[in-house]
């Protein structure tokens, strides 16, 4: 059974830092690409960051570059989130998803793998 189990999430202020883990289990954690997506109410979810299997390739959405780092441990089977510079706008809950193979993409449909997600709230 794959898990991936999100942690870290929770209240700051505007300006402040967070720093997400996805711990996945269940699966070749290494020959997966990996991606945080975050959905906030009443709006459809996004793709916030991609990392290819290897860590060589990241993705960033315009809204959270220069601000968010994606990056993974494969040792521990785990890919971070660390998130500064925060603002109320990127108030969701946040997902990580494990590929259907090797490569990332954008598109949450290339995503086999998803965790149950954490909240993450900046307040103003």
């Amino acid at each position: 059974q794959v898990l991936l189990v999100e942690s870290g999430g929770g209240l700051v202020q505007a300006g402040g830092s967070l720093r997400l883990s996805c711990a996945a289990s269940g699966l070749t954690f290494s020959t997966h690409g990996m991606a945080w997506f975050r959905q906030a109410p009443g709006k459809e979810r996004d793709v916030v960051a991609t990392i290819t299997w290897g860590g060589g390739d990241t993705y960033y959405a315009d809204s959270v570059k220069g601000r968010f780092t994606i990056s993974r441990d494969n040792a521990k089977n785990t890919v971070y989130l660390q998130m500064n510079s925060l603002k109320p706008e990127d108030t969701a809950v946040y997902y990580c998803a494990a590929s259907r193979g090797l490569i990332t993409t954008p598109r949450g449909n290339d995503y086999r793998y998803w965790g149950q997600g954490t909240q993450v709230t900046v307040s103003s």
